[in-house]
């Protein structure tokens, strides 16, 4: 919270945002902390695909987790998509969506967090996004687990038109994300796969 307050975004894209029994809810602690607003989906009650089934397994796991949208701006509409699952049935992925209320007009944001090697997990992200284009651009972020030049990462910008922003603004610098180790003095990532 102490560093997103000193960034100071607009909007924060959060993957693996988790509800526990006994912890709490970290995503709304978060927004709270930065006075944002906030919309959150579960891909864990997707487990199964009866939806009551998989709220009883959520409540007798006492844990569920899934992608969240922060923002300083009004969200007036949130979506929530379920994402195929090509390689791993019992791993349900989701993308959730937004509508934020921006002083230059409604603006979509996505967030979405896919299975590691599951490129028709991210080909069906980057469709659903360039199916909702607006009049302005739409934002995605995400943990997509995989390596920019991947197919995956290829298919969001050839197939869905999308821009790497990070890239874009870095056009030089390697941006790894990951695995960074919290008691590490220093940086440990080596990877870039959250975009």
């Amino acid at each position: 919270a102490a560093e997103l307050r000193a960034l100071d975004p607009d909007v924060v894209g959060l993957q693996e945002a988790a509800w526990a029994r006994g912890r709490g809810d970290a995503a709304t602690r978060l927004a709270e902390a930065l006075g944002h607003h906030l919309v959150w989906g579960s891909a864990t009650e997707r487990v199964v695909p009866v939806r009551a089934l998989g709220w009883l397994v959520v409540r007798m796991l006492g844990f569920s987790e899934g992608p969240a949208i922060l923002s300083r701006f009004p969200i007036v509409a949130r979506e929530l998509h379920d994402l195929p699952r090509c390689q791993r049935r019992l791993d349900p992925r989701v993308l959730l969506g937004a509508v934020l209320e921006t002083p230059a007009g409604r603006l979509r944001v996505y967030s979405a967090h896919t299975s590691r090697g599951d490129e028709c997990q991210v080909r069906r992200v980057g469709e659903l996004v360039a199916a909702r284009r607006g009049a302005l651009p739409g934002l995605l972020m995400g943990d997509f687990n995989a390596v920019e030049g991947s197919p995956a990462i290829r298919s969001l910008i050839t197939g869905a038109g999308l821009v790497d922003a990070f890239r874009a603004a870095n056009p030089e610098a390697a941006g790894p994300t990951v695995w960074q180790r919290i008691d590490a003095p220093g940086p440990t990532v080596g990877r870039r796969v959250d975009y």
